[in-house]
């Protein structure tokens, strides 16, 4: 029976559907279970006050537990992102038939089926109120991936930032340690890479160049009432959604769940020339700089160097509060960079 029905509504009506539901199934859940681990790990990495850092330069202190709140920040405007994307994707042209007139339809036939829909895929299905729009383009298509591709950029700061964080053990940063979870070499023995990272990243990537299909397909595909690029374009929406999903399950379950902060990033903070920075009320930004430059020439740190200027124990222990410079007061640093 083709009874109301024609494949220039039908097909791009299901593509939609395909993608609200996969997004709303598995990619969402996926994020929910990042954005636990995140915060979990924000509450355990809480009391650790590490470096800063700007520009890849060392710069005031924070907690690692504010870094990984940031990160559960990203993941929950994902989240939000996500669900916006199932809107726009559940606003759908079925009823437009050939054209987007409609012709050789019950008028009252799109409500009803996009109800059914509704109901059958617990998408928010509605008929779309410009089926001239809905039928000629791709554009909810081209949006949702928009998001998609938002939310790959958000997962790539996290990875990169956590795998940076993680890079040594000797030789970088080495604040956190990262998951055993395969050999790193065929030649060096007891390497370990952050593999369950390098495949997000990878995955990003895709979902990178998915995008500019999609765009494409959408910005070429559309002539006149129906875009003709519409197979290529949800291949790729799907594959994304389906990558996306699996890489985030995987970096939560893999990697973020069994971080573990070392000692090394509060080593690294009482040690930091960036220190100087919390002196500037007290001796002036001019003396603080130069502070800082000798502390950076001579491995000696601020507090031995503003000690040896007179400072007495008492302020140096008021400024120099690591907790205190991890969150606002007129009496810590200001300023950027």
């Amino acid at each position: 029976v083709n009874l109301g029905q024609s494949s220039n509504d039908v097909i791009p009506t299901a593509i939609q559907l395909a993608a609200a539901m996969a997004i709303q199934d598995e990619l969402i859940p996926a994020l929910e279970r990042l954005h636990r681990a995140l915060e979990t790990k924000s509450k355990e990495f809480w009391p650790v006050v590490k470096t800063g850092r700007t520009h890849l330069q060392d710069a005031t202190p924070i907690r690692l537990g504010q870094e990984f709140k940031g990160y559960a920040g990203q993941v929950e405007e994902s989240i939000r992102r996500a669900g916006g994307a199932v809107d726009e994707l559940a606003r759908v042209p079925l009823g437009g038939t050939a054209v987007g007139t409609g012709i050789n339809t019950h008028p009252q036939y799109a409500r009803i089926a996009a109800a059914r829909l509704a109901k059958a895929s617990g998408v928010p299905v509605k008929e779309s109120t410009n089926h001239f729009h809905a039928q000629a383009t791709i554009d909810a298509v081209v949006a949702a991936h928009g998001a998609l591709r938002t939310i790959g950029t958000s997962l790539w700061k996290i990875g990169s930032d956590i795998r940076l964080m993680g890079t040594g053990p000797i030789a970088g940063l080495g604040e956190l340690r990262l998951p055993e979870t395969q050999p790193g070499s065929s030649i060096m023995p007891g390497k370990v890479n952050p593999v369950i990272i390098e495949s997000l990243l990878m995955v990003i990537a895709r979902v990178y160049g998915n995008d500019a299909t999609v765009v494409v397909s959408g910005q070429a595909g559309s002539l006149f009432e129906l875009n003709v690029m519409m197979p290529v374009a949800a291949q790729a929406i799907l594959e994304s959604i389906t990558l996306l999903a699996a890489a985030t399950r995987n970096f939560s379950e893999r990697c973020v769940e069994g971080l573990q902060a070392t000692d090394r990033g509060p080593e690294l903070v009482e040690r930091s020339p960036m220190l100087a920075t919390a002196l500037n009320p007290v001796i002036g930004y001019d003396e603080a700089a130069k502070l800082a430059k000798e502390s950076m020439r001579t491995g000696r740190s601020i507090r031995q160097l503003a000690r040896a200027r007179g400072v007495s124990e008492k302020e140096l222990n008021k400024v120099l509060d690591l907790g205190k410079m991890t969150k606002p007061g007129l009496e810590g640093p200001g300023g950027g960079g």
